[in-house]
């Protein structure tokens, strides 16, 4: 019998399972992988107060269907596993009433789930032209890093110093360099993701030992895939190569570990000149 049950944190590591699952099954929900699921879970800018109005599908013990929020309300993840593709219509149905914002929700879904589309379109969401891309690159190979003179790069514990980590993020992705106005925001951060690996994340230092850039990636070896997030060079370092450099070396650890691709929620150009190619798009889809 399938029971429905709104989110706790104990149920946590089941949706990471599931998610996990999930994209065993197909490429269908790729955009949405465990390891992004464990990296919104403690961005900066998830609302955690909101976390309990999303919804979990049980059959027995065992997660079959998820209506996740994407840091805040408006942007939601809808999957049920295939043997219960019956429940998409009501997962769907329920994330619309609880998970949308003033402009209503926003799902994506792939070309090819073409029961998800037929559903999404009779429950009135409208296909826009707006996407997500996953990027991905081979592992197949060790990547040559070559750090310019005066940097040195090293492991780095994002968790054990979530300040600095969150300072440096605040300027790699252009927020500025005003520290005060930092600290308004992100008075003592802390992070706590279970499956944090010290070894995928990195940061390059300068002469005088500041770290200036930096990536982490995320591996569960029940997948073949590692997952890239995030990547950021503060501006006054940019245009020297850090941003290649950071990435080679945690795609070099996440192949030690196991990994045989790496993937990226992006299509930018940085990571086309990496050597990333276009692997999956899934297309927005509004209901207002």
């Amino acid at each position: 019998m399938i029971k429905f049950l709104k989110y706790q944190h104990s149920y946590y590591q089941q949706v990471c399972d599931f998610l996990i699952e999930i994209n065993k099954e197909s490429s269908h929900h790729m955009n949405w992988n465990w390891a992004r699921w464990e990296w919104m879970y403690e961005h900066a800018l998830t609302r955690k107060d909101l976390l309990k109005h999303m919804g979990l599908w049980f059959d027995g013990d065992h997660l079959v269907g998820v209506a996740l929020m994407d840091m805040y309300f408006g942007e939601a993840f809808i999957g049920v596993l295939q043997p219960y593709s019956h429940l998409y219509q009501e997962v769907l149905a329920y994330a619309f009433e609880n998970l949308k914002d003033e402009q209503g929700l926003g799902i994506t879904i792939a070309n090819e789930a073409t029961n998800e589309i037929e559903e999404a379109i009779k429950q009135g969401f409208d296909k826009q032209d707006k996407a997500e891309v996953i990027s991905e690159i081979g592992l197949d190979r060790d990547f040559l890093v070559s750090l310019p003179l005066g940097f040195t790069i090293e492991e780095y514990d994002a968790q054990a110093n979530p300040l600095e980590w969150e300072w440096l993020m605040w300027q790699g992705f252009d927020n500025g360099n005003n520290k005060e106005e930092f600290l308004k925001q992100f008075k003592q951060p802390t992070r706590n993701r279970p499956h944090f690996n010290p070894s995928l994340c990195v940061v390059i230092r300068n002469r005088e030992g500041l770290p200036v850039a930096g990536a982490c990636s995320w591996y569960d070896d029940r997948t073949d895939y590692a997952y890239l997030e995030p990547v950021f060079v503060i501006p006054s370092y940019r245009k020297k190569g850090l941003g290649k450099i950071v990435v080679y070396t945690t795609m070099n650890q996440a192949r030690k570990l196991g990994a045989k691709r790496m993937i990226v929620n992006s299509d930018q150009l940085f990571y086309r000149h990496l050597g990333f190619i276009e692997k999956y798009r899934y297309f927005f889809y509004w209901k207002r």
